[in-house]
């Protein structure tokens, strides 16, 4: 018999079925949620590391920015420096040195200079409260586009020589107001003008230093216009000078309106908004016809007046201001030259176009097309230009009952030419119907 070998038989499996080969490869890819907490924190914390040293960096550039800007615009310790220097050495001198240098009641307060080369600051000289204005050479930037000298310094109290006499001196004087303003029958008045403001001690007599510091300030236009209108209710008077620095009326609001913000803010607003958030900021409307009423008396004193026409090249906000009471007041006046002054420098100028045709911003000429040359005639009158910077600033809130009278007064005024006929004329006419229009409407109310 043959014997049968018994095989033992495997107990069959009864937990779940093994995987499939698709379940097995779709395992390898699983995470578990603690793992994914960990990595997400670990992903959040670079995140947040990258920021932090992001905010860092801009942080610190912006300082750095700001401050290169603020040591470059302000640099009232080299100013007051230089102009002591120069006194203490007997080369300058003025009423405003011994306060400056020698006694130390002239300080230098808040800083509101806008270039680096026309320093200017608030100022307190004993009881008085002002504006200091100091001229500064800039200094030497490095642009590989062009010469790589760096330009010589300007001696500004070179003139008068010693040896020069009083009478010399006024020839001198004479002469750079003929060549300035035009032969006109008032400018020996002028002269002696400047020479009692020159007399800083009011000794009688100009001396060589004072000669010098009067001389220097003759080259700044605003300096000539505050001693050509200072008895005019809206120029700044001059409180007193030491070299090429001096001291003028204060102005309690810089500005005809606008909120200053940081520049790099400014950077994200666009320019409508700007305008309009300008506008805001502005005194209520018979205050606004108020001052305007002021700016449009000051047109009146630089248009033909007793030494000739002065024309407005630089028309901003930022240029003028008012006092408490809302009497205009000019803040800057370098931009006003004369006129004759404006067409020596223009005319027979290479251009291409009326672009090429301009001095500061707002005094243009055209381009002769056929001599490729500037010629001499002004475009646009200083009446246009304050009318066009007044629109905005008056029709925002002008009651409803002159808005349609004072809109059709202002674009006319805008449409003035310079050379049109009877200019002179219209000039007048536009002028007074403002003026009338406006003072009419605030005569009777308490806020003008």
């Amino acid at each position: 018999k043959r014997k049968k070998k018994k095989k033992k038989k495997k107990k069959a499996y009864k937990g779940p079925p093994p995987p499939s080969k698709k379940t097995k490869q779709s395992s390898m890819f699983d995470v578990s949620p603690a793992s994914c907490i960990r990595a997400r924190l670990s992903y959040m914390r670079i995140k947040y590391l990258f920021f932090s040293w992001l905010v860092i960096f801009v942080s610190s550039w912006i300082v750095y920015v700001q401050y290169s800007a603020y040591t470059e615009l302000c640099r009232g310790h080299d100013c007051k420096k230089s102009i002591c220097d120069k006194y203490k050495n007997g080369i300058i001198d003025g009423s405003a040195c011994e306060g400056l240098c020698t006694k130390e009641t002239l300080y230098f307060g808040k800083c509101l200079s806008t270039k680096p080369s026309n320093q200017m600051y608030l100022g307190i000289w004993g009881n008085l409260q002002g504006m200091i204005k100091c001229q500064m050479e800039e200094s030497v930037h490095l642009d590989f586009g062009a010469d790589l000298e760096p330009r010589k310094e300007i001696i500004p109290f070179d003139k008068p020589t010693k040896g020069t006499t009083v009478q010399k001196f006024k020839e001198m004087v004479y002469s750079l107001f003929k060549t300035k303003l035009g032969d006109q029958g008032s400018l020996p008045e002028l002269v002696n003008l400047i020479l009692s403001v020159a007399d800083g001690n009011k000794d009688g007599h100009v001396s060589l230093p004072e000669a010098k510091s009067a001389w220097a300030l003759l080259q700044l236009n605003e300096f000539l216009l505050m001693v050509i209108l200072q008895d005019k209710e809206h120029t700044p008077k001059l409180l007193g000078f030491c070299g090429d620095l001096y001291m003028m009326e204060r102005v309690q609001y810089t500005s005809l309106y606008g909120i200053s913000i940081p520049w790099i803010i400014e950077w994200f607003i666009p320019s409508g908004l700007r305008r309009s958030m300008d506008q805001w900021f502005t005194p209520s409307w018979p205050r606004k016809a108020k001052i305007a009423i002021g700016l449009l008396e000051f047109v009146e004193d630089i248009f033909h007046g007793p030494y000739g026409n002065f024309l407005m090249c630089e028309m901003s906000a930022k240029n003028l201001g008012y006092n408490d009471k809302y009497d205009l007041k000019m803040v800057d006046m370098r931009k006003i030259v004369p006129e004759m002054n404006v067409k020596q420098l223009i005319k027979d100028h290479h251009c291409e176009s009326d672009l090429d045709c301009v001095f500061g911003t707002d005094c243009r000429t055209l381009c002769d097309q056929n001599r490729k040359k500037c010629t001499g005639d002004i475009i646009q009158p200083n009446l246009a230009k304050v009318c066009q910077l007044l629109k905005d600033y008056l029709l925002r809130g002008v009651p409803s009952e002159i808005r349609e009278e004072l809109e059709k007064q202002l674009y006319s005024c805008i449409a003035l030419k310079a050379t049109a006929e009877q200019m002179e004329m219209e000039h007048s006419l536009i002028l007074n119907s403002l003026k009338t229009l406006l003072w009419k409407k605030i005569s009777h109310t308490t806020d003008s």
